[in-house]
């Protein structure tokens, strides 16, 4: 990973080129570049600029952003779920540089962002068929809880879309005590 990386708190003005970057990291064809995508499984857009841009303005959320001499890399978000819990997501690094560390930098980045507002745990969901990217957060120190959520309620007209997707949840102790 270059020198030049930093990680910084995600502000508005962010707002579209995060978009612009979580969706070619998790859907289409841009996303399959990497190892870390959902392109096979969903092909809906992954996140709305009004809802990116709402969770930028609420305080419980901080959007770390990575940037290599100023351009958008990567980016996880950490939201407080209450005074000791918080919920990880949107890890994702540009396609053409996973594998080279900055997952892992950026997960390290949330973790510590999590230590220093308090929080003693993080929890994250992911699709239950990814089990490349489970056993990476595994090894990362995150268990399975043996919880799973659903992806979202059905609506009686989506009755047939075929199976639903469902979570799994993962946690890590961020402190000893």
């Amino acid at each position: 990973m270059a020198d030049t990386i930093a990680i910084t708190p995600a502000t508005a003005a962010d707002a579209p080129a995060l978009k612009a970057l979580l969706e070619s990291a998790y859907r289409g064809d841009s996303a399959r570049q990497g190892w870390n995508h959902e392109a096979d499984i969903l092909d809906d857009e992954r996140i709305g600029l009004d809802e990116l841009e709402t969770l930028l303005a609420d305080p419980a959320v901080t959007i770390l952003a990575a940037r290599d001499a100023g351009a958008l890399i990567g980016c996880v978000a950490v939201t407080r779920k209450d005074a000791r819990l918080g919920y990880l997501g949107m890890l994702c690094v540009a396609p053409t540089l996973q594998s080279g560390g900055l997952g892992r930098t950026l997960l390290d980045a949330a973790e510590d962002h999590g230590r220093a507002i308090g929080l003693a745990r993080m929890e994250m969901t992911v699709i239950d068929s990814r089990e490349s990217l489970i056993a990476w957060y595994v090894r990362r120190g995150y268990a399975l809880t043996g919880e799973t959520r659903p992806f979202h309620e059905l609506r009686p007209a989506d009755a047939d879309a075929g199976p639903q997707i469902t979570f799994v949840v993962l946690e890590k102790r961020l402190n000893e005590a």
